[in-house]
This record gives structure tokens, C-alpha cells and sequence, in this order.
């Protein structure tokens, strides 16, 4: 794959492809429009992985200006607790009107469970024309839409080129033999090509998920498919061993920082901001908040993560953030009007800016040279990506099992083949 390296600091200004420009035009919105007293005011709650200004906090207070006599409670919640505290807060009748949530089953936050159970409340047109064609299961159930996608997002490694470059590294790693010396080299200088947050089971997962990108799903796309029609199972399968593998590789290679199993997100957000650290599998619209921190040299990118010896390049790519409504929300309303007014054009464009995401729509027909999507363009063109596999998993339990086993990995408390068998017995043999 031919890899563009001009890469900007962020680039984050995608223009709204034409064809998403037009299906959202057809959306109804709150307009411009006065909402008008304490009638229209709402609660609204999020995942932070940081102290920065989150885009969902920042388009609260946009929207606020927009419409006088609203009020916006923003209630943000750390990532690594998130599910659990939205799940407690809907059970006990309490949570925000408009919450965050993930496609799918597979999440403590996925729409699917969450809708099962009646804690959300069916949506419209609105969020249905933003859906990318062939993923509406993991938004839909008995027909009625419960989530509305906000972007696409690529989960690989985010790196700082720039860090890199000061580092001696001219070219982020491509083979694992570069990544692996690499890890060494900033190891010597008491540096580390990836920082972990060992401590949170969110990052434990995604950079496993990451890594099964080119161990699982580049040969086998239908993995999931045959695990729910039983052909196949996590335990049995050399491609789950040959990611697990790796990720041990990784921390035994002292790819991670130290203290990497104790690590919080604030060490991966430290580390790629002060340059302690080269990249980190986190979201890739986690570039532009990170980069508030970093000097202007840091120059992000997102690079996917190396295939095995003979294997083909995969990375991970779906629409991971939906907004949905709480079946109890004291105002449906007013969080119907949010929702619509997010729908529209402008603040599309403006969500793009503010997280750095890829547009929902038409993503793989942007030119990318020269933003931080550059080094996976190709990738996204010819299609080399795999929707998060979480996001289709029947349910949470099967990624908790991923994440405390990977947790384990680190601590040596637990081995590759238990960690599989657990994940096995959580999606129920």
C-alpha cells in the first residue's frame, strides 16, 4: 500500500461530502429558532477520556447560544466507568435525557441491550438517513431505530510523528520487525513507542481489538458471523492466539511504557502530549485533543498497525458514537430538538472539526492527503477495514471478558488460552 507521509498537525477541516450535505438538508431541525424558557432545557451525558473540553461539552455551549432561554446540564462521565454508571443511572430512573451511546450489543453503553430492556426511546428519520448502509442491526430493534451515528471513526495507533522524528525514527514502523525495534530504541531512551492505559479496561480492549484487525478479520471478515452460528470459537481459533500473542509481544518487547498495567488514560493523553510516548490505540478523533496539549511540531497521524509476517493490512473502522434518548427523559422534546439540530449540515461540520472523526457518509471518497488520515487513505478506499468487533458481539460480558483478560495478560495473572475460554463463556458456547 502506497502511504502518503505529508501529514499536517491535524488538518481537521474535512469539508461535508455533497452527498451527506444532501441527506442531511432533508432532516428536520430546531433551526434557528428560540427554544424558549426552562421548558426546553435538558440534561446530557458523555464519556471523557481526559480534562479537556470534550466536542460534545463545546457543541452543548454552541447550542446554547443558538437558542436563548436553553440550558444544557452537561454531565461528563470518565470513559473507563462509563457504561456501568449509564446502565446504574437508567435503572434507578435517573439518567440524563440525551445520553451517549455505541452501536450494537457488545458495550455496556450499545444501543441494543439498552433498548431491550425499554431504557431508550425510538427515533426517527432524522437518525435513520444517517446510517451507513448494511450496519442498521446494530442501531435497530424490531424495526426502530434507538441510536444516531456521529462519525466514523478509525481505530488504530494515533502517533506524533514529530515525537517520532525526535526520537530517530524516520517513518513510523510499517513491518513488526521495524515496530519491534523501534520499541526498543525508545526504550534505551527512556521512551515508549505506545503508552497503554493498563488500568482501564476500554483501552486494554480497543488496542487488542486493534491488533485483531490483521490477525482475525483480514482473512476471516465473517469471523463473527460463524461464531454466532457456532463454526468457530475464540479458543479454537489461531487468529484470536496470534492477537493475544502479539499483545503480550508488545509488553514484553517494552512497547508500552512502565507501569503501563497501572496506567490511567491521563498516561496516555501525558505521553503523547509531552512525548514520552511515540502513538497509543485510542480513537482517532482523539488526535485533535491531544494536540490542544502538544506543541505544534507533535504532527499527528493515524497509522494502522502491522500486519503479521505474510498477512494482509486490516484496521478498524465503523461509526462507534451514536446520541440516544432516554425512554425517561424529563424533556423528550427538547432532546429531540438537539439531536435534529446535531443532524444538520453545520453542526456535522462542526462535530468533524471539533473530534477529528471522518463524516459518516461518503468517508472513503474524501482526499485525505494532508490530514491526519493520510498514512490509512488507501486503506479505506479499498475497503480494508473491519467494523469494530464489539459493536456486533451479543453482548457486554463477551468484551468485559476481553478487557479483564487482557488486564491479566499484563499482570501475568492469567494466560492466552483462559482469557479465550472466558470470552467463549460469555457469549454463551
Amino acid at each position: 500500500m502506497t502511504q502518503h507521509r505529508r501529514v499536517t498537525r491535524i488538518a481537521g477541516l474535512l469539508a461535508l461530502p455533497v452527498t451527506a450535505a444532501l441527506v442531511l438538508a432533508g432532516c428536520s431541525g430546531s433551526g434557528s429558532g428560540d427554544a424558549g424558557g426552562d421548558s426546553n432545557s435538558f440534561t446530557f451525558t458523555f464519556a471523557t477520556s481526559n480534562n479537556l473540553e470534550s466536542p460534545y461539552e463545546t457543541l452543548a455551549k454552541e447550542y446554547m447560544e443558538q437558542h436563548s432561554g436553553v440550558t444544557i446540564t452537561t454531565n461528563p462521565t470518565p470513559n473507563d466507568k462509563y457504561g456501568e454508571t449509564i446502565r446504574t443511572q437508567l435503572q434507578a430512573g435517573n439518567a440524563s435525557d440525551v445520553i451517549q451511546t455505541t452501536p450494537g450489543s457488545g458495550d455496556a453503553r450499545g444501543i441494543i441491550p439498552l433498548a431491550q430492556a425499554g431504557f431508550l426511546e425510538p427515533l426517527g428519520d432524522t437518525a435513520t438517513k444517517l446510517i451507513i448502509p448494511g450496519s442498521e442491526t446494530v442501531y435497530t430493534v424490531d424495526d426502530k431505530v434507538y441510536g444516531q451515528p456521529l462519525d466514523f471513526t478509525i481505530g488504530a495507533i494515533v502517533a506524533s510523528l514529530g515525537t517520532a522524528k525526535m526520537k530517530g525514527l524516520s517513518d513510523f514502523p510499517t513491518t513488526m520487525d521495524e515496530f519491534i525495534s523501534a520499541c526498543s530504541t525508545l526504550q534505551g531512551q527512556g521512551g515508549s513507542l505506545l503508552a497503554l492505559a493498563g488500568a482501564a479496561g476500554p483501552n486494554v480492549g480497543l488496542t487488542i481489538q486493534g491488533i485483531s484487525a490483521t490477525r482475525v478479520y483480514a482473512d476471516t471478515p465473517d469471523w463473527n458471523e460463524q461464531r454466532a452460528e457456532k463454526k468457530v470459537t475464540f479458543a479454537d481459533s489461531q487468529g484470536w492466539k496470534d492477537t493475544l500473542q502479539a499483545f503480550v509481544d508488545l509488553k514484553n518487547d517494552g512497547c508500552f511504557q512502565p507501569g503501563a498495567e497501572g496506567g490511567g488514560f491521563d498516561a496516555i493523553t501525558n505521553g503523547l502530549a509531552q512525548g514520552t510516548s511515540v502513538g497509543s490505540f485510542i480513537p482517532s478523533g482523539s488526535a485533535v485533543e491531544i494536540a490542544k496539549a502538544a506543541p505544534a511540531e507533535a504532527e499527528f497521524a493515524v497509522e494502522p498497525f502491522p500486519a503479521a509476517d505474510s498477512g494482509k493490512e486490516m484496521i478498524l473502522g465503523s461509526s462507534n458514537y451514536t446520541l440516544s434518548i432516554n425512554a425517561k427523559a424529563k424533556n423528550k422534546q427538547g432532546a429531540e430538538d438537539f439531536l435534529s439540530w446535531m443532524a444538520e449540515p453545520a453542526q456535522q461540520q462542526r462535530y468533524y472539526e471539533l473530534s477529528g472523526e471522518l463524516p459518516v457518509s461518503a468517508f472513503d471518497t474524501l482526499d485525505l492527503t494532508g490530514t491526519i488520515y493520510a498514512p490509512v487513505a488507501d486503506l479505506l478506499k479499498e475497503k480494508k477495514y473491519t467494523p469494530l468487533p464489539n459493536n456486533i458481539w451479543p453482548n457486554p460480558s463477551v468484551y468485559e471478558a476481553l478487557q479483564t483478560g487482557g488486564q491479566g495478560l499484563l499482570t501475568g495473572q492469567t494466560s492466552i488460552d483462559q482469557v479465550l475460554q472466558s470470552m467463549d463463556a460469555a457469549w454463551g458456547n
